[in-house]
């Protein structure tokens, strides 16, 4: 059943204009928006957000004690714990992604992550601040993507779930260190992961699904499977894809669109140009440059 977050229904109910939306398994949504010239009212929700200026922004104002105060811009970010309460007045343009968490899902990354189950997990509310890593990972992984592609969807997963370990880490009560890992994946392991990737490769594929293979947390596992294979999961499965693509393209009579589906792309486009830009020229001047 699809959770409602009640931050991305309210800002629905005003102006703000909604580009993109993606579900990244249970207890994540990512939201794109933009908004101009309104005021919203945040109620209490019973989940988190993490909204983070993408463009614009320095005539975003907030509502506090002392009155109405900005600090907006491209790079800052607010985070909205589970049960804050908050205005805004939105003066010019803003652009800006919310991450949206459960306090279920929360709780299940911390417990898996760290080995540890806290009494409680309290997010520190923070308004037009400033995080250099928060920042990277958004730009990096986040804004550079198709969220509506397939084959981003594990990247996507894997990012949101970094987001969130960072916020734990720097902004709760908790300050817990990321747990050192050192070694990989058990071998027996590693390829009932692989072997589930390269059966389900047409599929959208996420990181909690590929941990629950290897019944660790998405942060262990993440950085066991790098050490193993020397890349990250999402690296590992898109060369996979492009790898099948190839052996079809060259062995196949399947059209291009017919082998970017089977290959876990959702458009022929986007299949063209990742291809592209890995191998030097696309699919079509791969098959068409092939002497029978």
């Amino acid at each position: 059943m699809t959770k409602v977050y009640q931050a991305f229904e309210t800002l629905r109910q005003h102006k703000a204009v909604l580009h993109d939306s993606v579900e990244l398994g249970c207890g994540i949504q990512l939201a794109s928006w933009s908004n101009k010239n309104d005021i919203v009212n945040q109620e209490s929700a019973d989940h988190h957000t993490l909204s983070l200026y993408v463009a614009d922004g320095y005539e975003c104002y907030h509502k506090t004690r002392g009155g109405w105060r900005n600090g907006g811009g491209p790079d800052r970010f607010c985070l909205m714990p589970k049960g804050s309460m908050s205005s805004w007045d939105v003066r010019d343009d803003l652009s800006f992604v919310h991450l949206y968490c459960s306090d279920e899902h929360l709780r299940h990354l911390v417990e898996q992550t760290w080995d540890r189950s806290p009494a409680a997990i309290d997010l520190e509310e923070r308004t037009f601040k400033e995080d250099s890593q928060i920042t990277l990972l958004y730009r990096h992984f986040l804004l550079s993507s198709q969220w509506q592609e397939n084959s981003n969807q594990l990247m996507l997963s894997s990012a949101a779930n970094l987001l969130l370990a960072h916020l734990v880490k720097n902004y709760t009560h908790l300050q817990w260190a990321l747990p050192t890992m050192r070694g990989g994946l058990a071998p027996h392991i590693l390829n009932r992961v692989k072997d589930y990737i390269h059966t389900h490769l047409a599929e959208s594929l996420l990181l909690p699904e590929l941990a629950a293979l290897a019944q660790l947390s998405e942060f262990h596992f993440a950085r066991m499977f790098k050490q193993s294979m020397g890349m990250a999961p999402h690296q590992y499965v898109m060369n996979a894809r492009l790898i099948r693509a190839e052996n079809l393209l060259k062995t196949s009579q399947m059209d291009i669109t017919s082998i970017a589906l089977e290959c876990g792309f959702s458009s022929t486009s986007h299949f063209s140009n990742r291809f592209k830009s890995v191998r030097g020229m696309t699919p079509s001047a791969l098959r068409g440059g092939i002497i029978v």
